[in-house]
């Protein structure tokens, strides 16, 4: 059985709170776009000599680090626990969601591979049930069981439906070839309230975003990687209505009326698509 696990980018980012436990406490408004995975799951053979319940081969994109430790194979191993009959299984993720570019790859690979467990073995888990696994294997892994627009608090694990719809816009993902480790992204971090919340921002024109939708983490980002901040400035340029990092980086991502011309030219050596919403 194949599924597709899908991208989001954020709608304003706002880091509130320093936690008691070193977390951040967060506001921001996850939205899902297009940009997809594969992720396919068959049955092993019986006699098939593996020393792992789950063995997982990932492509196009390489993923550094213990197979056994990635989000995918840990998915399978929680539910493994509660599911003991679960078979074993080969697992091939094939990676079109660029990595380490906050638009929660990895989170989405976990997330569909409980809901394909849970469709293709029959084991009757609510989408609730399903959120609370995803949960506890990342604090907006939650979001992608359903990858329905939501408002998000805590740190990212506290969700709300919200009623945003920005069907037939335009949007271009670009990610320049710059990682940015979530420590670095927080070390320059001031927590505090924004003057409006992104939930009540998203529900207005996006006309209105550019003066009311912040990420808190791009002056941070911005000022360690000016070339970050540099394709924000272009996709203002090439006329988005409204444009961001999404996460802590380093995707940005421009939301157009009309189709932009010269994406491609515009970003040469960086990962980029140009999707419908």
């Amino acid at each position: 059985m194949i599924t597709y696990p899908i991208a989001k980018i954020n709608l304003g980012l706002n880091v509130v709170e320093k936690r008691s436990d070193g977390y951040h406490n967060l506001q921001t408004v996850f939205y899902p776009v297009p940009v997809k995975d594969a992720l396919e799951v068959q049955e092993m053979d019986e006699g098939f000599p593996s020393e792992v319940d789950c063995d997982l081969k990932v492509t196009n994109i390489v993923i550094e680090g213990d197979e056994q430790r990635n989000l995918v194979v840990r998915a399978y191993q929680l539910l493994k626990e509660d599911f003991p009959t679960l078979p074993r299984i080969h697992t091939h993720l094939w990676k079109g969601i660029p990595t380490q570019a906050g638009m929660g790859g990895g989170s989405s690979d976990c997330a569909f591979m409980i809901t394909l467990l849970n469709r293709m073995f029959h084991l009757g888990l609510t989408t609730e049930q399903m959120e609370g696994y995803a949960a506890r294997l990342g604090a907006d892994c939650a979001f992608f069981v359903a990858s329905r627009p939501a408002y998000a608090e805590g740190i990212g694990e506290r969700l709300q439906p919200i009623a945003l719809d920005l069907s037939g816009w335009h949007i271009a993902v670009v990610r320049p070839d710059i990682p940015v480790p979530t420590k670095e992204a927080f070390s320059r971090i001031r927590p505090h309230y924004p003057q409006m919340n992104c939930r009540e921002a998203v529900m207005l024109p996006v006309e209105t975003w550019k003066e009311t939708l912040v990420n808190d983490f791009e002056e941070s980002v911005f000022a360690l990687h000016p070339e970050i901040g540099a394709v924000k400035d272009e996709l203002y340029k090439m006329g988005a209505t409204y444009a961001a990092m999404s996460g802590s980086g380093s995707a940005l991502f421009g939301l157009f009326k009309e189709r932009p011309a010269a994406v491609e030219q515009a970003f040469p050596g960086m990962f980029k698509q140009l999707l419908v919403l």
